[in-house]
């Protein structure tokens, strides 16, 4: 999971170009294309509850266009600092193409690939992760269960068994791992208020080390996050809160000290937090 904003979706008439019927249907004949996107500021970007911005704000976006066969491309970018840099990057671009459809009544099915990227980063630090999602409504809820699996890649590999030997440049280069993510959202509606509940709670399983860049996706290899949050809207403005956290102690990760901390403190970058967010879709 990320703490972070997603697109919407948003007519393509916006972009200039417009479908129409002839004048005795008196119809408008739908859009193939939507075009969607999101901007927006969070006070500290969590990427599967460990923080990406040393614990600081980020500014956030992205833009997505969707076709009416259900096929979709679309980008997303933050901006980052401590363990999130990948060797020297200060920006994450996420490229996302996928096919999503309804299976059955009210449940869609979302199958597709995420690339990251990390522009200005060191060597082997973007990899590559397909993922399937099933959604539908219960109730008032809307729940999401999704499975997320990036095949053995450099960048992914337990290069470092340890923070000591990535400093003193001892690994097992060229290793390649691969990472496994389950996860499931819900939010509802509070009936008669512009407030929304949410929730989230994943399991990450892959590389127990470091990976080429002294990062790691699954930092101690297997371990549990989750969030609690609510949303206001405001017209076309939204503010978020959550709370987010993990069950990776400080003792747990202490094999991958000092990379796995706070540049400024040595704080824990994986511990409770309260997260705000404001933001806006169109």
């Amino acid at each position: 999971m990320k703490i972070r904003l997603a697109a919407g979706l948003l007519g393509l008439a916006a972009s200039g170009i417009v479908f129409s019927a002839p004048a005795m249907a008196q119809e408008e004949v739908p859009s193939e294309i939507t075009v969607s996107g999101t901007v927006g500021l969070v006070s500290d970007y969590r990427f599967r509850g460990v923080s990406q911005t040393d614990k600081e704000m980020a500014v956030q976006g992205g833009i997505t266009v969707s076709h009416a066969t259900g096929l979709y491309v679309g980008t997303w970018a933050s901006n980052l600092s401590g363990w999130g840099t990948f060797g020297g990057s200060n920006m994450e671009l996420d490229l996302v193409g996928g096919y999503a459809t309804e299976i059955t009544s009210g449940v869609k099915l979302d199958v597709g690939l995420t690339w990251y990227m990390y522009p200005g980063g060191a060597s082997d630090t973007d990899f590559a992760e397909p993922y399937v999602k099933l959604s539908g409504t219960v109730g008032p809820a809307n729940l999401l269960v999704g499975v997320a699996y990036a095949p053995k890649q450099q960048a992914l590999g337990k290069v470092y068994a340890s923070g000591a030997d990535y400093a003193a440049g001892i690994g097992n280069f060229g290793k390649e791992t691969d990472n496994l993510y389950l996860w499931a959202d819900g939010n509802a509606a509070i009936p008669d208020t512009p407030l929304t509940v949410k929730a989230h709670f994943g399991y990450s399983n892959g590389n127990s080390g470091l990976g080429p860049n002294g990062t790691s996706v699954a930092p101690t290899g297997e371990y549990l996050d989750w969030m609690l949050g609510a949303d206001l809207a405001l017209g076309p403005v939204t503010l978020g809160v959550a709370y987010v956290d993990t069950d990776i102690s400080k003792s747990q990760s202490a094999y991958l000290q000092p990379n796995f901390s706070s540049t400024k403190n040595g704080s824990q970058i994986a511990g409770s937090t309260v997260l705000f967010s404001v933001g806006a879709s169109f």
